[in-house]
């Protein structure tokens, strides 16, 4: 039992942690690129649309990372701000 937790809390701060460093992942869609590949008649690849999920950009924000942002909006939108310095 402790080895389970202690392997499931370093699998939460390991996550935690990439989130921070790398808040963007590749689309899965589009894989990174930001378009869909599509070929011509003669079976080169061309460019095609945009990417649906990523809007062409070829990053994603990842779940943890919008999750902590969106607990950090509420927070800041629920607490009362203090003026600094005169007024």
């Amino acid at each position: 039992m402790p080895t389970t937790l202690a392997c499931l809390l370093a699998i939460t701060l390991g996550y935690i942690l990439l989130c921070v460093v790398a808040p963007f992942r590749t689309c899965r869609l589009c894989n990174g690129l930001g378009f869909a590949l599509r070929t011509d008649r003669r079976g080169r690849p061309t460019r095609g649309r945009p990417c649906r999920r990523c809007h062409g950009n070829g990053r994603h924000l990842r779940t943890g990372r919008r999750a902590y942002e969106l607990a950090a909006r509420i927070h800041h939108h629920a607490t009362p701000h203090l003026r600094k310095g005169p007024r």
